[in-house]
């Protein structure tokens, strides 16, 4: 199969989807590998290292995109990507469908085959090709969190870990999946007072058992939120619904509960944010006040550690990359359930009833395309 991997052209995202190491492995198996050049600088990853590596480097975007069978991407092709996408083409990538109705409708235009990194699920109901870039991501919310409390970026003031004889800070965090299990062991490991809540009795259970003492569990409801919110210096949003937009679970009406200064970290904002009043926002400029409270909410948070997101992302997805290149996207679904349920868009049609229901777009079953 060929392969292409344009260099990412998202504001300030310095990955790339595969390593000169998972070129490698691709090359020796008899496939084609082409690099955009420079697509790897970002990472540490220059032109040389993919050559020797087996992989060929395309001046163009445009020339990987003419020539790809699978296109392999980090984040979703945007709107200057759209008319490169042809008929066919199998887009391996970040797509969060639900969140931006336009990349929806542009990739049903395409008639390309759309396979998601975010909802190719294992049978344990976890995302494999998810989990490293949030545990990134997590980490990442409470290293953000800390540094925009700084009272010189119009934060609260608060050093999260304390000092002896002064209090540590006080963080939140909505949701204890991946995002919000790695962003609890950052904000405990700083020395704050961490507060965690989730829906599920289970997974509060797990939690409470693991995390170190000065991490609680509750269970996440409306009233628990506003009775936690005056409290909190730092709050992330670290609530995920696979495939589907992420529910508001602070609205604007409890930002006037919060003590200027404190800080929102929504990592859901690539599905749309958990927090009524997060728009996404880059690394260029990634905050925002509203009420005098501070919004951070960047949509490609491991953008800004691109070495080892690189690393970690290509670690996840070249098993599947493999078995998609050496098989076709249609046996490699056929025989593996979790790259089946990656599947969003096939031809023109949406495929992920999650992608069909955000939109009110006609759903039609996977099944009908795998034969």
């Amino acid at each position: 199969m060929i392969i292409g991997v344009p260099k990412e052209i998202k504001n300030n995202e310095n990955r790339i989807a595969l390593t000169p190491g998972g070129a490698l492995e691709l090359t020796k198996r008899g496939h084609t590998v082409y690099i955009q050049k420079g697509g790897g600088l970002g990472s540490g990853f220059s032109d040389t290292m993919y050559t020797d590596c087996g992989a060929s480097i395309l001046d163009t975007i445009e020339e990987v995109y003419a020539i790809a069978e699978m296109i392999m991407k980090v984040k979703e092709p945007i709107e200057k990507e759209y008319s490169l996408i042809k008929k066919d083409q199998l887009v391996f990538t970040y797509f969060h469908f639900a969140s931006y109705e336009p990349l929806t409708h542009a990739m049903i235009n395409s008639e390309a085959i759309c396979l998601a990194y975010e909802t190719v699920e294992a049978s344990d109901r976890s995302l494999p090709l998810l989990v490293p870039m949030s545990e990134v991501a997590g980490r990442m919310a409470i290293q953000e969190g800390a540094k925009y409390l700084e009272k010189p970026v119009k934060g609260k003031g608060v050093l999260l870990g304390g000092v002896p004889g002064v209090s540590p800070g006080k963080v939140l965090i909505i949701g204890g999946g991946v995002v919000g299990t790695q962003a609890a062991k950052m904000a405990a490991g700083l020395g704050a007072q961490v507060t965690i809540l989730d829906v599920s009795l289970a997974r509060l259970r797990y939690l409470n058992d693991v995390m170190p003492a000065n991490v609680v569990t509750r269970f996440s409801n409306e009233m628990n939120i506003r009775d936690l919110i005056p409290q909190m210096d730092l709050i992330v949003g670290a609530v995920l619904i696979p495939g589907a937009k992420a529910p508001n679970l602070i609205t604007k009406d409890m930002l006037k509960m919060m003590h200027p200064g404190t800080v929102l970290v929504d990592v859901a904002v690539d599905q749309g944010g958990c927090i009524e009043t997060c728009k996404p926002t880059t690394h260029e400029d990634p905050i925002f006040i509203i009420d005098d409270i501070v919004h951070y909410c960047v949509a490609n948070m491991p953008g800004a550690v691109p070495y080892t997101s690189t690393v970690a992302l290509t670690n996840a997805t070249l098993p599947y990359a493999i078995q998609l290149a050496n098989k076709g996207w249609k046996q490699a679904c056929n025989e593996n359930h979790e790259l089946k349920l990656g599947l969003n868009v096939i031809n023109g049609s949406v495929c992920y009833k999650a992608v069909s229901e955000a939109f009110d777009l006609e759903y039609t079953p996977v099944e009908d395309f795998l034969g």
